[in-house]
């Protein structure tokens, strides 16, 4: 080949390959770029996320204290009711009067005071004390107890245990204020009276599961979202929080807390726990 077009051609090579260097360098840096661009929109978001966090953390803490301050006085406010109410003539027409109103100042004081107890136990730390449980034998102590109050509202329960034992590594006293939240808030939804049924199973999937199925008016659909949610609540004098404890409590112990409802037939409440594992009663 002549020298001249040998040289030509590899210069044209040579600048076909640096333009295609070019272009790569240029595609690469702007890669970089974009990737630069969004770690920092999503450090930005982030470290705004941690503000509102902290804030959240502040607000709180300020709530929590603020709730601890009204609840002290409001016991005293109560206790001197009802000394006032003791000193009063129950036979005099002008004392009556003043008892009862009394005691209607009495019951607003003992709703609030209730009321922020309950949002204290939300609002505040879990202290979980986990060891092996057989959740045949925790509902069994909770229908005991609980059965008394579901006569009296005209509702019969049943206990349907599993055939072994179904053995979670859980914290008692806290599982069962769960459940105990769930009977009451189906009693109450069940004012004609009807049948609660509690039963645990154990799943092959490593997963205990307490349902609490009852016969009640159920729930529309637009509302299965919300009644999980901290003071939603569809019942006249309810606080909202024994649903949204429940459910806390279950994620506390790394498991859920589900709800199926049809309007007019009842609604079931399923809570699923983690089984112990390699542990027998």
């Amino acid at each position: 080949m002549n020298p001249p077009i040998a040289l030509i051609s590899g210069l044209i090579i040579g600048l076909a390959v640096a333009a295609i260097v070019a272009v790569a360098a240029k595609s690469r840096l702007r890669r970089i770029s974009d990737q630069s661009n969004q770690l920092q929109s999503k450090a930005a978001a982030i470290e705004n996320e941690m503000v509102s966090l902290r804030r959240l953390a502040e607000l709180g803490t300020l709530t929590g204290v603020l709730a601890h301050e009204i609840k002290n006085p409001l016991s005293t406010v109560g206790l001197n009711l009802q000394l006032m109410a003791e000193d009063l003539d129950p036979t005099n027409g002008t004392q009556i009067r003043l008892r009862n109103r009394l005691e209607v100042v009495q019951r607003e004081t003992k709703r609030l005071r209730d009321f922020l107890d309950d949002f204290l136990r939300y609002a505040g730390k879990l202290e979980l004390e986990r060891k092996p449980e057989d959740l045949n034998v925790l509902l069994e102590e909770l229908v005991d107890f609980f059965t008394p109050q579901a006569q009296l509202a005209r509702v019969q329960i049943r206990l349907r245990p599993h055939p072994q034992a179904v053995v979670a590594e859980v914290d008692a006293k806290s599982i069962k204020q769960a459940v105990l939240n769930l009977m009451l808030n189906a009693v109450q939804a069940m004012t004609q009276g009807g049948e609660l049924i509690i039963s645990a199973t154990a799943q092959p999937d490593g997963v205990a599961i307490i349902d609490i199925i009852d016969t009640g008016p159920g729930i529309e659909s637009a509302k299965l979202d919300k009644i999980f949610q901290a003071y939603y609540s569809n019942r006249k004098g309810g606080t909202g929080l024994g649903l949204a404890m429940a459910r806390r409590i279950a994620h506390e112990h790394g498991g859920d807390l589900t709800v199926q409802s049809e309007v007019g037939k009842g609604s079931r409440f399923s809570m699923r726990l983690p089984l112990a594992t390699g542990i027998k009663l």
